[in-house]
Protein backbone atom coordinates (compact mmCIF):
# COMPACT_ATOMS: atom_id res chain seq x y z
CA UNK A 1 0.00 0.00 0.00
CA UNK A 2 1.49 3.62 -0.90
CA UNK A 3 2.18 6.05 1.68
CA UNK A 4 -0.58 8.60 0.67
CA UNK A 5 -3.52 5.86 0.85
CA UNK A 6 -2.08 4.72 4.37
CA UNK A 7 -2.52 8.21 5.46
CA UNK A 8 -5.78 8.34 4.38
CA UNK A 9 -6.75 5.11 6.38
CA UNK A 10 -5.21 6.48 9.74
CA UNK A 11 -7.31 9.92 9.21
CA UNK A 12 -10.66 8.00 8.78
CA UNK A 13 -9.51 6.23 11.66
CA UNK A 14 -8.71 8.82 14.12
CA UNK A 15 -12.44 10.57 13.13
CA UNK A 16 -14.21 7.70 13.51
CA UNK A 17 -12.58 7.17 16.90
CA UNK A 18 -13.21 10.70 18.09
CA UNK A 19 -16.45 10.66 16.70
CA UNK A 20 -17.38 7.29 19.13
CA UNK A 21 -15.93 9.12 22.03
CA UNK A 22 -18.04 12.52 21.81
CA UNK A 23 -21.43 10.16 21.64
CA UNK A 24 -20.47 8.02 23.84
CA UNK A 25 -19.37 11.18 26.52
CA UNK A 26 -22.82 12.76 25.66
CA UNK A 27 -21.49 15.76 24.22
CA UNK A 28 -23.50 15.09 20.65
CA UNK A 29 -22.06 14.60 17.65
CA UNK A 30 -22.32 18.34 16.86
CA UNK A 31 -20.51 19.46 19.77
CA UNK A 32 -17.32 17.62 18.76
CA UNK A 33 -17.43 16.96 14.96
CA UNK A 34 -13.50 16.87 13.59
CA UNK A 35 -13.20 16.67 9.63
CA UNK A 36 -9.93 16.21 8.06
CA UNK A 37 -8.92 17.16 4.61
CA UNK A 38 -6.53 15.95 2.21
CA UNK A 39 -4.41 18.77 3.97
CA UNK A 40 -4.39 18.04 7.38
CA UNK A 41 -6.87 20.79 8.49
CA UNK A 42 -8.77 20.23 11.58
CA UNK A 43 -12.38 22.26 12.02
CA UNK A 44 -14.40 22.23 15.35
CA UNK A 45 -17.75 22.96 16.12
CA UNK A 46 -18.34 24.34 19.80
CA UNK A 47 -21.51 23.97 22.34
CA UNK A 48 -23.88 27.03 22.85
CA UNK A 49 -23.65 28.34 26.72
CA UNK A 50 -27.47 28.61 27.84
CA UNK A 51 -28.39 32.02 29.64
CA UNK A 52 -28.40 32.03 33.42
CA UNK A 53 -31.70 32.08 35.19
CA UNK A 54 -32.59 34.32 38.30
CA UNK A 55 -32.72 32.30 41.42
CA UNK A 56 -36.04 30.94 42.90
CA UNK A 57 -38.25 32.89 44.72
CA UNK A 58 -37.22 36.32 43.48
CA UNK A 59 -39.58 39.12 42.89
CA UNK A 60 -39.71 42.13 41.63
CA UNK A 61 -42.50 44.72 42.27
CA UNK A 62 -44.09 41.65 43.53
CA UNK A 63 -43.94 39.76 40.33
CA UNK A 64 -42.08 36.67 40.47
CA UNK A 65 -38.97 36.43 38.55
CA UNK A 66 -37.43 33.47 40.04
CA UNK A 67 -36.31 30.44 37.45
CA UNK A 68 -36.92 33.22 34.69
CA UNK A 69 -33.86 34.65 32.37
CA UNK A 70 -33.49 38.23 32.43
CA UNK A 71 -35.35 38.73 28.81
CA UNK A 72 -38.18 36.57 30.54
CA UNK A 73 -37.57 38.86 33.78
CA UNK A 74 -38.12 41.91 31.94
CA UNK A 75 -40.98 40.74 30.09
CA UNK A 76 -42.96 39.47 32.67
CA UNK A 77 -42.29 43.08 34.88
CA UNK A 78 -43.46 44.88 31.96
CA UNK A 79 -46.29 43.32 31.06
CA UNK A 80 -47.70 43.52 35.13
CA UNK A 81 -46.38 47.72 35.05
CA UNK A 82 -47.98 48.67 31.83
CA UNK A 83 -51.79 47.07 33.50
CA UNK A 84 -54.21 50.13 33.46
CA UNK A 85 -54.75 51.30 36.91
CA UNK A 86 -58.45 50.66 37.87
CA UNK A 87 -59.88 54.07 38.72
CA UNK A 88 -63.82 54.49 39.95
CA UNK A 89 -65.93 57.40 40.05
CA UNK A 90 -69.32 56.68 41.30
CA UNK A 91 -70.31 54.47 39.36
CA UNK A 92 -68.13 54.78 36.68
CA UNK A 93 -64.76 52.47 35.69
CA UNK A 94 -61.95 54.40 34.45
CA UNK A 95 -58.90 52.82 33.23
CA UNK A 96 -56.06 54.91 32.58
CA UNK A 97 -52.42 53.24 31.40
CA UNK A 98 -49.44 54.23 33.25
CA UNK A 99 -47.69 56.07 30.58
CA UNK A 100 -51.02 58.50 29.97
CA UNK A 101 -49.97 58.81 33.85
CA UNK A 102 -46.51 60.01 33.88
CA UNK A 103 -45.60 57.13 35.22
CA UNK A 104 -41.84 55.19 34.37
CA UNK A 105 -40.66 52.39 35.72
CA UNK A 106 -36.69 51.41 36.16
CA UNK A 107 -37.07 47.85 34.85
CA UNK A 108 -33.72 46.92 33.08
CA UNK A 109 -32.28 48.23 36.92
CA UNK A 110 -34.42 45.81 38.76
CA UNK A 111 -33.65 43.18 36.59
CA UNK A 112 -30.00 43.73 36.86
CA UNK A 113 -30.17 43.55 40.78
CA UNK A 114 -32.54 40.43 40.70
CA UNK A 115 -29.46 38.49 38.46
CA UNK A 116 -27.20 38.19 41.32
CA UNK A 117 -30.10 38.34 43.94
CA UNK A 118 -29.96 35.27 46.42
CA UNK A 119 -32.64 33.40 46.39
CA UNK A 120 -36.48 34.79 48.30
CA UNK A 121 -35.22 38.20 47.55
CA UNK A 122 -37.71 40.86 47.11
CA UNK A 123 -37.05 43.93 44.92
CA UNK A 124 -38.55 47.13 44.75
CA UNK A 125 -39.44 48.64 41.34
CA UNK A 126 -38.32 52.05 41.53
CA UNK A 127 -41.00 54.29 39.83
CA UNK A 128 -41.09 58.25 38.94
CA UNK A 129 -44.34 59.61 38.31
CA UNK A 130 -44.72 63.04 36.59
CA UNK A 131 -47.44 64.88 39.05
CA UNK A 132 -48.06 67.57 36.20
CA UNK A 133 -49.52 64.25 34.36
CA UNK A 134 -51.61 63.26 37.10
CA UNK A 135 -53.04 66.67 37.41
CA UNK A 136 -54.39 66.79 33.82
CA UNK A 137 -55.85 63.63 34.26
CA UNK A 138 -57.63 64.54 36.95
CA UNK A 139 -58.61 67.68 35.68
CA UNK A 140 -59.95 65.75 32.46
CA UNK A 141 -62.22 63.66 35.24
CA UNK A 142 -63.18 66.13 37.36
CA UNK A 143 -64.50 67.91 34.15
CA UNK A 144 -66.48 64.72 33.05
CA UNK A 145 -68.03 64.21 36.62
CA UNK A 146 -68.21 67.69 38.30
CA UNK A 147 -71.73 68.85 39.04
CA UNK A 148 -72.66 72.31 39.36
CA UNK A 149 -74.80 73.22 41.90
CA UNK A 150 -78.32 74.32 40.70
CA UNK A 151 -80.88 76.47 42.69
CA UNK A 152 -84.44 76.26 43.24
CA UNK A 153 -86.14 78.06 40.90
CA UNK A 154 -89.90 79.67 41.79
CA UNK A 155 -92.33 79.71 38.38
CA UNK A 156 -95.88 80.26 37.94
CA UNK A 157 -97.88 77.16 37.29
CA UNK A 158 -101.26 76.92 36.57
CA UNK A 159 -102.02 80.14 38.30
CA UNK A 160 -99.97 78.86 41.31
CA UNK A 161 -96.43 79.55 42.28
CA UNK A 162 -94.07 76.01 41.87
CA UNK A 163 -90.52 75.76 43.28
CA UNK A 164 -88.08 73.50 41.39
CA UNK A 165 -86.39 70.94 42.99
CA UNK A 166 -82.45 72.26 43.69
CA UNK A 167 -79.74 70.29 42.52
CA UNK A 168 -76.51 69.49 44.85
CA UNK A 169 -73.37 69.61 42.84
CA UNK A 170 -70.52 67.43 43.50
CA UNK A 171 -67.02 68.04 43.24
CA UNK A 172 -63.53 65.78 42.99
CA UNK A 173 -61.41 66.06 45.60
CA UNK A 174 -58.51 67.03 43.48
CA UNK A 175 -55.89 66.71 46.16
CA UNK A 176 -56.70 63.54 47.49
CA UNK A 177 -57.00 61.80 43.64
CA UNK A 178 -53.91 62.98 43.20
CA UNK A 179 -52.04 61.47 46.33
CA UNK A 180 -54.08 58.27 45.82
CA UNK A 181 -53.00 57.91 41.79
CA UNK A 182 -49.33 58.33 42.96
CA UNK A 183 -49.27 56.36 45.64
CA UNK A 184 -50.74 53.68 43.54
CA UNK A 185 -48.24 53.81 40.97
CA UNK A 186 -45.22 54.39 43.31
CA UNK A 187 -46.50 51.36 44.77
CA UNK A 188 -46.90 49.12 41.46
CA UNK A 189 -50.76 48.95 42.40
CA UNK A 190 -53.51 48.31 40.26
CA UNK A 191 -56.66 49.30 42.08
CA UNK A 192 -59.28 49.36 42.22
CA UNK A 193 -59.01 53.13 43.45
CA UNK A 194 -62.36 55.08 44.35
CA UNK A 195 -61.98 58.37 44.13
CA UNK A 196 -64.19 60.59 46.22
CA UNK A 197 -65.91 63.71 45.72
CA UNK A 198 -67.58 66.41 48.35
CA UNK A 199 -71.34 67.54 47.58
CA UNK A 200 -71.61 71.64 47.11
CA UNK A 201 -75.04 72.50 48.54
CA UNK A 202 -77.00 74.95 46.55
CA UNK A 203 -77.35 78.89 47.38
CA UNK A 204 -80.94 78.85 47.56
CA UNK A 205 -83.48 75.80 48.38
CA UNK A 206 -87.04 75.50 48.36
CA UNK A 207 -87.48 76.98 52.19
CA UNK A 208 -85.19 79.96 51.12
CA UNK A 209 -88.47 80.80 49.69
CA UNK A 210 -90.66 83.04 51.62
CA UNK A 211 -94.02 84.92 50.66
CA UNK A 212 -95.41 84.18 47.08
CA UNK A 213 -98.21 86.76 46.00
CA UNK A 214 -100.08 86.01 42.77
CA UNK A 215 -102.26 88.81 41.79
CA UNK A 216 -105.09 88.02 39.31
CA UNK A 217 -106.06 90.69 37.50
CA UNK A 218 -109.32 90.07 35.85
CA UNK A 219 -110.73 88.69 39.04
CA UNK A 220 -109.40 91.26 41.14
CA UNK A 221 -107.85 88.97 44.04
CA UNK A 222 -104.60 88.48 45.94
CA UNK A 223 -103.35 85.37 46.39
CA UNK A 224 -100.88 84.80 48.77
CA UNK A 225 -98.70 81.85 49.17
CA UNK A 226 -96.62 80.54 51.87
CA UNK A 227 -94.37 79.00 49.47
CA UNK A 228 -96.09 76.44 47.32
CA UNK A 229 -98.88 76.30 50.17
CA UNK A 230 -102.20 78.87 49.82
CA UNK A 231 -102.45 80.68 52.31
CA UNK A 232 -104.90 84.07 52.05
CA UNK A 233 -106.60 85.88 49.86
CA UNK A 234 -107.58 89.29 49.32
CA UNK A 235 -109.81 91.53 47.06
CA UNK A 236 -108.45 94.35 45.77
CA UNK A 237 -108.20 96.86 42.95
CA UNK A 238 -106.00 96.55 40.08
CA UNK A 239 -105.96 99.19 36.99
CA UNK A 240 -108.47 100.91 34.61
CA UNK A 241 -108.74 100.02 31.19
CA UNK A 242 -106.80 103.04 29.89
CA UNK A 243 -104.40 102.47 33.22
CA UNK A 244 -103.76 98.56 33.41
CA UNK A 245 -101.64 97.40 36.13
CA UNK A 246 -98.93 95.56 33.93
CA UNK A 247 -98.35 91.64 33.78
CA UNK A 248 -95.55 90.23 34.63
CA UNK A 249 -93.01 89.08 37.12
CA UNK A 250 -92.11 91.43 39.86
CA UNK A 251 -90.73 92.20 43.44
CA UNK A 252 -91.31 94.21 45.84
CA UNK A 253 -88.08 96.49 46.27
CA UNK A 254 -89.55 99.19 49.23
CA UNK A 255 -92.09 99.25 52.02
CA UNK A 256 -93.17 102.40 53.24
CA UNK A 257 -95.49 102.91 56.58
CA UNK A 258 -97.95 105.88 56.87
CA UNK A 259 -96.60 107.10 53.06
CA UNK A 260 -96.80 110.52 51.75
CA UNK A 261 -97.99 110.55 48.22
CA UNK A 262 -97.01 112.13 45.36
CA UNK A 263 -98.89 112.86 42.29
CA UNK A 264 -97.16 111.37 39.13
CA UNK A 265 -96.17 112.58 35.78
CA UNK A 266 -99.41 111.84 34.25
CA UNK A 267 -102.15 113.54 32.64
CA UNK A 268 -104.99 112.12 35.69
CA UNK A 269 -102.46 113.61 38.45
CA UNK A 270 -101.85 117.30 36.34
CA UNK A 271 -102.25 120.19 39.35
CA UNK A 272 -102.80 117.94 42.08
CA UNK A 273 -100.73 118.51 45.38
CA UNK A 274 -98.75 115.94 47.43
CA UNK A 275 -100.53 114.16 49.89
CA UNK A 276 -98.88 113.88 53.97
CA UNK A 277 -99.84 110.82 55.57
CA UNK A 278 -103.38 110.72 57.33
CA UNK A 279 -106.78 110.46 56.67
CA UNK A 280 -107.69 110.68 53.01
CA UNK A 281 -104.09 109.75 51.66
CA UNK A 282 -104.95 108.32 48.24
CA UNK A 283 -101.82 104.92 49.66
CA UNK A 284 -103.41 104.56 53.05
CA UNK A 285 -101.02 103.78 55.93
CA UNK A 286 -98.49 101.41 53.68
CA UNK A 287 -97.22 101.08 50.53
CA UNK A 288 -95.17 98.06 49.09
CA UNK A 289 -93.78 99.35 45.79
CA UNK A 290 -92.79 96.93 43.17
CA UNK A 291 -89.99 96.77 40.93
CA UNK A 292 -92.56 97.99 37.67
CA UNK A 293 -91.96 101.48 38.06
CA UNK A 294 -94.39 103.62 39.58
CA UNK A 295 -96.51 100.76 40.66
CA UNK A 296 -97.36 99.12 44.36
CA UNK A 297 -99.71 97.64 46.43
CA UNK A 298 -100.94 99.83 49.10
CA UNK A 299 -104.33 100.47 50.83
CA UNK A 300 -106.87 102.80 49.90
CA UNK A 301 -109.37 105.01 51.79
CA UNK A 302 -111.70 104.51 48.88
CA UNK A 303 -112.86 101.08 50.23
CA UNK A 304 -116.17 101.07 47.71
CA UNK A 305 -113.36 100.39 44.69
CA UNK A 306 -112.51 97.23 46.28
CA UNK A 307 -113.31 94.20 43.59
CA UNK A 308 -112.94 96.76 40.46
CA UNK A 309 -111.10 98.11 37.86
CA UNK A 310 -110.62 101.38 39.39
CA UNK A 311 -107.32 102.23 39.90
CA UNK A 312 -104.40 104.22 38.03
CA UNK A 313 -102.22 100.84 37.69
CA UNK A 314 -101.45 99.90 41.45
CA UNK A 315 -103.20 97.11 43.66
CA UNK A 316 -105.64 98.76 46.07
CA UNK A 317 -106.32 96.86 49.24
CA UNK A 318 -108.74 97.90 52.37
CA UNK A 319 -105.95 99.72 54.65
CA UNK A 320 -106.57 96.76 57.41
CA UNK A 321 -105.85 94.11 55.04
CA UNK A 322 -102.68 96.21 53.70
CA UNK A 323 -101.22 96.60 57.09
CA UNK A 324 -101.47 93.20 57.83
CA UNK A 325 -100.12 92.29 54.40
CA UNK A 326 -97.12 94.66 55.36
CA UNK A 327 -96.04 92.71 57.98
CA UNK A 328 -95.81 89.29 56.11
CA UNK A 329 -93.94 90.31 53.14
CA UNK A 330 -90.41 91.43 52.83
CA UNK A 331 -87.86 93.29 50.43
CA UNK A 332 -87.93 90.58 47.25
CA UNK A 333 -91.21 89.23 47.72
CA UNK A 334 -91.86 87.98 44.36
CA UNK A 335 -95.25 89.57 42.97
CA UNK A 336 -97.16 87.40 39.97
CA UNK A 337 -99.68 89.47 38.14
CA UNK A 338 -101.65 87.41 35.72
CA UNK A 339 -104.29 88.65 33.64
CA UNK A 340 -107.20 85.79 34.76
Amino acid sequence: MRRGALAGVFALALAAGLLAAAVASGAGPLSALTTTGSTGTTTTVGTTTPEPTIAAGVSIGGVPVGGLTSTDAYDAVNQSFSQPLVIIVRSHRLAPQPAQLGAVARIGEAVARAGSAPPGTQIALAVTVNRARVRAYIGVVAKRFDVQPVDAQLFLRNLRPWIAKPVVGLKLYRARAEAAIVRALLANKRGPLRLRQKAIPPATTRTNFGPVIVIRRGSNRLYLYRGMRPWQVFPVATGQAIYPTPLGRFRIVVKWRNPWWYPPSSPWAAGLKPVPPGPGNPLGTRWMGLSAPGVGIHGTPDAASIGYSASHGCIRMRIPEAEWLFRQVRIGTTVFIVSA
